[in-house]
């Protein structure tokens, strides 16, 4: 029942608008069955692989369903990583953009008081971690009692992770006539026995994985001896030379060993584990995805959470020890109807790892012979010339949809009694402007943040330096972030 457009959902204006900034031009199987279905308000349990679009398919009927004028959170998405956290929430400030959907994320290792004072602002969404969700409510910081559509992400890996407790201590303290949505790759039994407890005659929707894994990626297994894998990797990448790429191992130690070898190879390079600082984690993040480098060392924190559509290439360095990490790691390359390539470096030792992922995603990985001295030797200066040059990102969603969009920043805030409503009828004064220009504010106490959409950012800017808000005279600039 594949539809051919997103024009078949009948979505409102604004919706529609930021799809095809986004580029969001056919649905993907599990958006044809999710969006629909979730339009009607029906509870759904999806099993559907990484890489699917699962993201867009709650995302978009979300937004379409939140009431803007509502200041209490309407959506309340639970996943199982930081990272992931803050990706969904990107995506849907994205989806939501012109509809003016504000959406925040919270986890830990984050300032608490922060993310309290962010919650106190009109907020249309709410992702989370569920260790950080459940501290906000105990704390009464974040209000539930408009909660009509939970999401859980990933609700396999929260199962692994431990989470499941949490999770449904969360679920127990929201109201009962909300919509449920369970995502997950797997279904194993403990998620099933929730769904069933906790979910209102929910419609099963299963997208069959082998689709997936297979038709937009080629994988590959190369064996190899421990100590013979840098060289490995550095002839395959020469021979590969890909636009980009992720280079998982198992171990943090493992990661740090492999960058200092690439970097001192003079390799575009960047490393991510768990050890590293949450701030320095969504720097590396943002920086891979805008092509500030082209290789990627990291462990399986980032398999989820990385949405970036031109990784072409994933090497496992290290075999995954869990079959479903396999399918999580490739699941990084081959995204948004482009192809990938996934090659697994594997030692005698480790066949049967290998045999227990294949079992998993149902087919044999097609061994290949290591890239020959003659290989590596031709493809040298086309690999030096590509690394010289700056990585090109063909599909930052994020970018595209921000282009003409201008965030300014005011000096005044709460503390000066100014509210939203004092920011929208001064700007939409401003001839050539109307408050369709006016996207997200965000006010606090002694600044305000507002967005200015469709290119109108510097005709405001310009009006503000004589216009008055309330009767204060406000300094105005060009928000840095």
């Amino acid at each position: 029942m594949s539809k051919k457009t997103f024009d078949d959902f009948h979505l409102s204006d604004e919706i529609t608008r930021a799809l095809g900034v986004l580029k969001y031009e056919t649905p993907t199987e599990v958006q044809s069955e999710v969006i629909p279905r979730s339009l009607e308000k029906n509870d759904l349990v999806v099993k559907s692989q990484t890489g699917s679009g699962k993201t867009a398919a709650f995302g978009i009927p979300v937004c379409e369903m939140i009431e803007w004028a509502e200041k209490k959170p309407q959506a309340l998405i639970l996943t199982p990583t930081r990272e992931l956290a803050a990706q969904v929430r990107e995506d849907l400030t994205n989806i939501g953009r012109f509809k003016r959907i504000k959406a925040m994320a919270v986890y830990g290792k984050e300032p608490f008081a922060k993310q309290k004072e962010e919650l106190k602002q009109k907020t249309h969404v709410v992702v989370g971690t569920p260790g950080r969700v459940m501290d906000h409510i105990e704390r009464e910081t974040l209000v539930l009692d408009q909660i009509k559509y939970l999401i859980i992400d990933e609700a396999d890996e929260m199962l692994n992770m431990g989470f499941i407790d949490e999770v449904e201590a969360i679920i127990k303290e929201l109201p009962s006539s909300r919509v449920t949505m369970v995502f997950s790759a797997t279904l194993p039994k403990d998620v099933e026995k929730l769904c069933h407890k906790y979910m209102i005659d929910p419609i099963n929707i299963e997208i069959a994985a082998t689709e997936i894994t297979t038709s937009s990626i080629e994988h590959h297994l190369i064996e190899v001896k421990e100590e013979e894998k840098i060289s490995l990797l550095k002839d395959v990448t020469v021979v590969e030379n890909p636009e980009s790429c992720i280079i998982f191992c198992r171990t943090k130690e493992h990661v740090d060993t492999v960058f200092n070898q690439l970097e001192q190879a003079n390799y575009s390079c960047e490393k991510l584990h768990g050890g590293l600082e949450q701030e320095d984690r969504f720097a590396v993040m943002d920086g891979f995805k805008i092509g500030n480098f082209r290789y990627l060392v990291a462990t399986d924190v980032a398999a989820r959470g990385i949405d970036i559509d031109n990784v072409t290439l994933v090497i496992n360095y290290d075999v995954p020890m869990e079959k479903e990490s396999y399918v999580h790691r490739t699941g990084r390359t081959g995204r948004a109807g482009n192809k990938g390539k996934a090659i697994t470096f594997a030692t005698p030792y480790e066949g049967k790892f290998i045999k227990s992922i294949e079992k998993y995603i149902g087919f044999e990985i097609p061994t290949m012979e290591a890239p020959t001295h003659r290989e590596v030797a031709e493809g040298k200066d086309a690999f030096e010339e590509k690394a010289s040059g700056r990585r090109v990102v063909k599909n930052n969603k994020t970018a595209r949809i921000n282009q003409d969009i201008m965030k300014l920043h005011f000096n005044g805030g709460k503390k000066k009694k100014i509210r939203a409503i004092d920011f929208v009828g001064t700007i939409a004064k401003i001839p050539g402007v109307t408050a369709d220009d006016i996207g997200i504010i965000t006010i606090q106490d002694q600044l305000s943040y507002v967005d200015i959409l469709n290119g109108k950012g510097s005709l405001v800017l310009q009006a503000m330096d004589n216009t008055t808000i309330k009767g204060k005279k406000l300094k105005v600039s060009k928000a840095i972030k």
